[in-house]
């Protein structure tokens, strides 16, 4: 421990332990330190179900309906993650992938005027689907043909649109898309929480729908990918690598003090002890000092006994509330996995609402969410806050992830990687730079 390592990284949350496997491939001398004694921070799967009880002072053991304990796997953030994303192309890029097993999660829906109706996944089920009224469906048609060929390389692409300059609520227009047809393209496709994306030049919008698209594309069902044993597999992985790359690890270590001298970090202590360091990459839990609240995501997992109702008794899907339906300004998010995923006991499947506080009563702004899966079994609320960084941390040399977002997948937790590993080294992130170097001298079979 009294050694000077390149970087100290406090908590194995995902952000901080993608960023510990880049730093390690690339040479640097890092130490991972936690102090909970388990991995994952606050993106950990809980096991067994009996913990979960504890960590949310439930009273009493979990009942005998709900099986074996160690049958469980509950994350307490949910996510899918995009099968054509960024979090994707650094497990392959990475070879993480070999640690992990994934399945498609089965559908996506979305919520309007109290019901469900499954994302159009396909042509066929865009024509079928109750969702639009068949002119509706032309117009949408023709506009995702547009989509499918917009390349913002290519100014034949555009037909009288410029990306960098013409709002999205433009695009609409031109394509004359009604507000429910919009709604679902912002929020089901495009996967914004708000609508303040409408006045936004569109170019990033139209990405946000193709990465929807070519994602949908890899597998069919759904864009959605989820690992088998829950989340809390994924910052493992990463840890893994950072350690076949000689990083080194410690769980259940306090923390005692960050060293600041001059203004600068210089090292970290624990037990008495002084590990010494050039850079540190933390959460927030560890710097409460240096970050600020910018809002709250309240979470309900609930475990449930059945499918969600008008699923055609998927055994995972996304449901997605736009914040027009519900009067909001923020989407509602329902994230539901199953047995088949191995998270939960033989039967059971457990659905996460989450969505950004907006009122004095988090609870009551999800119940459109928790109408849809009653009845439920048992629930677990937490709120938490949303924390981000006071500075960019190059003066200190102190590098703060943001807290995990409401959102339904992992794209913004990546921006923040690529953010921080930008801060950190001075150059921009490069998918090349995560790939195993070939004469690996920390080989595996």
């Amino acid at each position: 421990m009294n050694e000077e390592y390149d970087v100290i990284v406090l908590g194995t949350g995902l952000t901080e332990c993608i960023l510990s496997g880049i730093m390690s491939v690339n040479g640097k001398k890092v130490l991972h330190m936690d102090r909970n004694p388990y991995y994952g921070g606050e993106s950990a799967s809980i096991t067994p179900l009996e913990d979960l009880y504890k960590r949310f002072k439930i009273p009493g053991a979990p009942p005998a309906s709900m099986g074996r304990g160690r049958d469980w796997n509950v994350d307490l953030i949910p996510k899918f993650l995009m099968a054509n994303g960024q979090l994707v192309k650094m497990l392959l890029y990475t070879e993480v992938t070999r640690y992990l097993d994934f399945k498609v999660t089965e559908g996506s829906f979305v919520y309007k005027g109290g019901k469900i109706y499954k994302v159009p996944s396909t042509e066929a089920e865009a024509l079928a689907s109750s969702l639009m009224g068949l002119f509706e469906k032309r117009r949408f048609r023709k506009f995702l043909v547009y989509v499918a060929n917009f390349d913002e390389k290519d100014p034949r692409t555009f037909e009288g649109i410029d990306p960098k300059k013409t709002a999205m609520r433009e695009v609409y227009k031109k394509f004359d898309l009604g507000q429910d047809v919009i709604d679902f393209t912002g929020h089901a496709l495009a996967l914004y929480r708000t609508d303040d994306y409408l006045d936004q030049p569109c170019c990033e919008t139209i990405n946000r729908i193709k990465l929807y698209s070519e994602s949908l594309a890899r597998y069919g069902k759904s864009p959605y990918l989820y690992p088998l044993y829950g989340l809390g597999e994924l910052p493992q992985g990463f840890a893994r690598l950072s350690a076949i790359y000689g990083g080194t690890y410690m769980l259940n270590k306090p923390i005692e003090e960050i060293i600041v001298q001059n203004g600068k970090v210089i090292g970290v202590k624990s037990e008495g002890e002084v590990a010494r360091c050039k850079q540190l990459i933390c959460d927030p839990s560890y710097v409460t000092d240096r970050v600020e609240k910018v809002g709250q995501v309240i979470r309900v997992i609930c475990i449930l006994s059945h499918p969600i109702k008008n699923t055609s008794d998927a055994n995972s899907c996304q449901i997605i509330i736009p914040q027009n339906q519900v009067n909001r300004k923020s989407d509602i998010y329902v994230c539901m996995i199953s047995s088949a995923h191995n998270v939960a006991a033989q039967g059971k499947y457990i659905a996460i609402v989450s969505t950004t506080v907006e009122t004095k009563e988090p609870e009551k702004e999800i119940r459109p969410a928790l109408e849809l899966l009653e009845p439920i079994e048992q629930k677990f609320v937490s709120i938490s806050d949303l924390l981000v960084p006071k500075d960019l941390g190059t003066e200190s040399q102190i590098f703060i992830s943001r807290t995990y977002d409401a959102t339904t997948h992992f794209e913004t937790t990546c921006d923040d990687i690529k953010d921080i590993y930008k801060r950190m080294t001075g150059s921009e992130f490069d998918f090349e730079e995560m790939k195993r170097k070939k004469n690996d001298i920390y080989g595996e079979d």
